[in-house]
């Protein structure tokens, strides 16, 4: 089994198990063991969706504005979390691949594995929500018919993002390409890089 046929399913089953109750202050039940990759998949994908789920709340209109700064804090912490386990996933393919010799000719990729796995949890998120947009009950055929159009688009899309993880595994495993992780230094969450908080 390759990597995508297993993070897919799991990515959406953390979709389905969060739209089970359809709102953002669920309690996370991850049926996997803490130290398995599978635990951290799903994790991602929860996240993931929580916050897709704060940025609608977020764009309501009529939103009392201490609610929305609120949100914005929430947002801005889950951000970080996706960034931290992003890392977390990208050392675990670096312990995977440690003894691992990168031949002469071998080459760097444009991001490290774990960052595509991120686009494909997104992915998933995306084909669920444009799904439902295919199937409303109460919206026009011209909306369905662009729904759809898009929605096929982004099945394609899946489709060639999990293979393009699968061969960077595969490459990385036979020393064809190798990955370098660069942490993501995000300056504004620092008292002591964002000047704002480091100037009061």
């Amino acid at each position: 089994m390759s990597f995508s046929e297993k993070a897919n399913p799991i990515f959406i089953q953390a979709i389905r198990d969060y739209h089970l109750k359809d709102h953002v202050d669920t309690p996370i039940a991850n049926p996997y063991s803490r130290e398995s990759i599978e635990y951290a998949l799903y994790l991602k994908c929860w996240i993931d969706t929580v916050q897709w789920h704060l940025e609608d709340i977020i764009r309501d209109p009529h939103i009392n504005p201490a609610e929305a700064l609120v949100i914005k804090r929430r947002i801005d912490h889950s951000n970080q979390d996706r960034t931290d386990l992003v890392e977390e996933i990208d050392t675990y393919f670096r312990k995977l691949y440690q003894d691992v010799t990168p031949l002469p000719e071998a080459r760097l990729n444009t991001e490290s594995p774990a960052w595509a796995i991120d686009r494909l949890s997104i992915l998933a998120l995306k084909i669920w929500h444009m799904q439902e947009q295919v199937d409303r009950q109460d919206a026009t055929p011209e909306h369905i018919q662009k729904c759809q159009a898009k929605l096929d688009v982004l099945k394609e899309q899946q489709t060639d993002l999990s293979t393009a993880i699968d061969q960077l595994l595969e490459d990385i495993e036979a020393g064809r390409k190798y990955m370098k992780v660069y942490r993501q230094m995000k300056m504004y969450n620092d008292p002591a890089t964002n000047p704002i908080l480091y100037k009061k």
